[in-house]
């Protein structure tokens, strides 16, 4: 109970809590101010200008708002004016449909940020559509939506002005979150009833969502001047979390094992069961480590690791002496992890247990280069053009989108069952996504929510007559509408119905729960059959370049690790550079994997061997973050020329694999810049090198397994 209270608490103070706020207030207290003083088409007109440019508000850098819904209002009054002419006649109003829809669709080419640029513009076209406005109040009616758009846009620059490192706190305990869960998955594979390829596919799914959320705290604070550029307490303190965040991460992702063997060889001592709960307590620990960050309170004492691991590790040494045949060595290991794993809690934890972190700050003077983990996005016009091709899933995306609405808007003015015939449009717009599967996947959503939301709306209207009442759920449910926008679109969809009927009612337009019900399905109806016959985009047409991301990723990681063994000075930022890219592209290869198999059956190729792909990309990269852990921290610049010899091999190995999917050739020469101990015979190798040793055979091992996996994925798809 007490854990469904926190989750409670934590919606919140979250990010998506905050959004649904700010989005409402912004859209309705131009229609209540405005209704004060008997204006309250004025108002309504004003809400829409800001309902529009909602649509640009998600997170991100206060300037790269503000800058996206300045555009916004530019392309809002273009749109509005065009449009208000347009309408005047069918033939006009279904080319500039045609032509804004293909025009602002292809704004994805820019981003996330401009794409919902581009979607404000299509919003403004379709809602007036319907405007009966004479040519003489075209004019006013479109500068009173763009004073709308600006007063939305103002209002919620000041609504981050007054404190700014709010959206920052949210997306980073968010994170924190994600990590506690990704931490509990692991959790399983100590359990000896976990089917661990059902588990791979359950820690492949978290790990994409870790990766986003990570893209978007460093955007909140890398991209942002008073993060980097101010050192105030609040804003040191979330960038070393971040910071150290991002470390652990990396450690729990270094942290792989042959589970099955682990399980077979252990499960009867019951030390399994131990180190599993061991790693929920910690999950837990990184739980309330999140929820003081996203409430901004530091009153928790922190819980003690140190004895826990402690008698863990005499059980461990017990094991070893009562079973002389089984060696203790991988659980020793998993100690160290769950040790390195503890320390990083404790540093967390240390930032948000002190009245003042001043001093711990100091001592923690951060040097890394913040921009260089933040991608930019190129927004020069030859990006626009240069996608005008078919091998662009843009350009695609962006006909096909122009030829739907052509076919929605004609449908509309056949069909319509009443005067909300852009709603067909609406739906189109809303459902028709670059990839077939996310098309397929939100047009169940908006199907499912609009049903279940249209009852629950007439439920409302029919028993719940008090007029007050109903205000008071209209504004509930639009709170709940974009609260759920980005977090669950099948309940933000729930809540979005009914708040549109009751906001009917009010204006006087009386129950129209069958006509939008209907005119959804039609839309519904049309995108879906479109996505899957106009110019379809399948994940297995682009998933090679995933694959060829991935391997390129592990081999520039192994580079840095060989260029470390031969003596070469290899900075911090370089490793966590070349960490980073394995991750992004390892989350990317996941993704595209997940959105392939809800696509149909004939389209997901090769689907098993991917999945091995994927998996074995996991462990690799899991392997090859542990080496580097070990080798950007100790000396061991003289190590044995099999060392290099593995490295290289797999190197070459992952080379091959790159030269079959058509991908380029990583180059890696070793140089002259350290001597290779040639006389291993001699030597005597210690016990980092030995485990190092190890290690890098089990690399040049898994790479083989890729390697064939991958001619397997070749053959395929030759035939």
């Amino acid at each position: 109970m007490k854990t469904n209270i926190r989750e409670i608490k934590s919606f919140f103070y979250s990010q998506y809590f905050s959004d649904g706020l700010r989005m409402t207030i912004g859209i309705l207290l131009p229609s209540l101010v405005f209704a004060q003083f008997n204006q309250f088409d004025i108002g309504l007109t004003l809400s829409l200008g800001a309902l529009c440019i909602c649509t640009i508000d998600s997170p991100g850098p206060v300037s790269h708002k503000r800058n996206a819904m300045a555009i916004g209002n530019f392309f809002l009054f273009v749109v509005a004016v065009t449009t208000g002419f347009a309408r005047l006649s069918l033939f006009t109003l279904g080319t500039e449909i045609t032509l804004f829809s293909f025009f602002f669709s292809m704004f994805t080419v820019y981003g996330n940020r401009a794409a919902s640029v581009g979607t404000c513009a299509l919003l403004v076209m379709i809602f007036m559509m319907d405007k009966a406005a004479k040519p003489n109040e075209v004019l006013p009616l479109s500068a009173t939506i763009l004073a709308g758009g600006i007063w939305y846009m103002l209002f919620s620059l000041v609504f981050f002005g007054i404190r700014p490192y709010r959206a920052a706190q949210q997306v980073l305990g968010e994170n924190i979150a994600d990590i506690a869960d990704f931490l509990r998955i692991k959790a399983d594979f100590y359990s000896p009833n976990t089917d661990i390829d059902k588990n791979y596919r359950k820690l492949v799914s978290k790990q994409i969502i870790v990766s986003q959320h990570q893209d978007a705290v460093r955007e909140l604070l890398f991209k942002s001047r008073i993060m980097v550029k101010e050192s105030t307490n609040v804003s040191r303190i979330l960038v070393l979390t971040f910071v150290d965040l991002v470390d652990m991460f990396e450690q729990v992702m270094a942290t792989h094992y042959d589970y099955s063997h682990i399980n077979e060889k252990f499960k009867s001592t019951g030390i399994l069961d131990d180190i599993s709960l061991i790693i929920r307590q910690m999950a837990d620990e990184m739980d309330n480590i999140a929820y003081m960050v996203l409430t901004n309170k530091r009153n928790r004492s922190q819980f003690d690791f140190d004895p826990v691991l402690e008698q863990l590790k005499l059980k461990i040494d017990e094991i070893k002496t009562n079973d002389q045949t089984a060696t203790n060595i991988a659980l020793k290991k998993i100690l160290i992890n769950l040790r390195d794993l503890n320390d990083r809690i404790k540093s967390m934890g240390n930032y948000y247990h002190f009245k003042s972190s001043k001093t711990l700050l100091e001592d923690s003077e951060n040097k890394l280069e913040f921009a260089k983990f933040v991608p930019q996005q190129d927004y020069a016009p030859h990006v626009f053009f240069d996608n005008f091709s078919f091998g662009s899933a843009a350009f695609k995306h962006a006909l096909r989108v122009s030829m739907v609405c052509l076919v929605g808007f004609i449908t509309a003015k056949s069909i319509s069952l009443g005067h909300h015939s852009y709603w067909i449009l609406l739906t189109i717009i809303v459902i028709l996504k670059p990839g077939f599967s996310l098309s397929k996947q939100r047009n169940y959503q908006r199907l499912i929510g609009t049903i279940f939301g249209g009852i629950a709306g007439i439920i409302i209207l029919m028993f719940i007559p008090d007029k007050n009442i109903q205000f008071a759920l209209l504004v509930i449910l639009m709170i709940g509408t974009y609260s759920f926008l980005r977090l669950n679109y099948v309940v933000s969809v729930i809540f979005m119905t009914p708040y549109v009927l009751i906001l009917f009612k009010f204006l006087g337009v009386g129950l129209v729960v069958k006509e939008r019900i209907i005119d959804t399905i039609i839309g519904s109806s049309i995108a879906l059959i479109a996505s899957y016959i106009i110019f379809p985009s399948w994940e297995f047409e682009k998933i090679q370049d995933n694959l060829v991301g991935v391997i390129t990723a592990n081999i520039n990681y192994l580079v840095k690790i060989a260029e470390s063994i031969i003596g070469k000075q290899v900075g911090t930022i370089e490793y966590k550079l070349a960490r980073k890219d394995v991750f992004v592209k390892s989350a990317n290869l996941s993704a595209a994997f997940e959105r392939m198999t809800s696509e149909p059956k004939s389209k997901q190729r090769n689907i098993k061997e991917l999945h091995k792909f994927v998996v074995l990309n996991h462990i690799l990269s899991s392997y090859i973050a542990t080496i580097a852990s070990s080798v950007s921290n100790k000396a061991l610049h003289a190590a044995p020329s099999e060392n290099l010899k593995l490295i290289k091999k797999s190197i070459s190995v992952l080379n091959e694999c790159n030269k079959k999917f058509n991908g380029r050739i990583v180059e890696f020469n070793t140089g002259k810049t350290h001597p290779v101990v040639e006389n291993e015979s001699v030597v005597k190798l210690s016990a980092d090198e030995i485990l190092l040793k190890e290690q890098l055979g089990f690399i040049n091992k898994i790479s083989n397994d890729i390697a064939r996996v991958t001619d397997h994925i070749v053959e395929a798809n030759g035939e």
